[in-house]
């Protein structure tokens, strides 16, 4: 049971650090390629990067406060006897503190996707799905790829 529940937080935790918003890493509206893909104008540029800026903030807070709920309940869960109310209660604030990072991802999202066209968001959503795929080719791959190191 302690091992269901210990695999459980470890998905958990997984699950959290993926974006909600599911887009490239770091500052996607610099990246020339991007640029000329979707044809963003400086104006955009500048608009995105101060919607990130604002975001950040909070953002930064909302993922600590994600990673201490966590670890607070990695600490419930190697209590040598388990307490079921505390679980519960730490779990709780876990959901919790992934919801509002959920949500502010997601209206920096609503705030960015404000800035683009709707071709240059559909241009967007395509390039973010070859991206998903290809990242899920890799995944297979290295799963499927047999262990060549050496043990001594």
């Amino acid at each position: 049971m302690k091992r269901l529940i210990v695999f459980a937080i470890a998905l958990v935790a997984l699950a959290s650090t993926a974006s909600a918003m599911d887009l490239p890493p770091g500052k996607w509206w610099r990246r020339p390629e991007v640029i000329q893909m979707l044809g963003l104008t400086d104006e955009q540029q500048s608009k995105l990067e101060a919607v990130s800026l604002k975001a950040m903030n909070e953002l930064i807070d909302h993922r600590a406060e994600l990673e201490k709920a966590n670890v607070a309940l990695r600490a419930e869960l190697d209590q040598p006897v388990l307490n079921r109310e505390a679980i519960r209660k730490t779990a709780a604030r876990v959901s919790e503190a992934r919801s509002r990072l959920f949500e502010r991802e997601l209206m920096m999202l609503y705030d960015m996707r404000g800035v683009l066209t709707d071709t240059q968001w559909s241009k967007m959503r395509q390039q973010l799905e070859r991206f998903q795929e290809k990242r899920e080719e890799r995944g297979n791959n290295m799963q499927q790829r047999p262990n060549m190191r050496r043990h001594p």
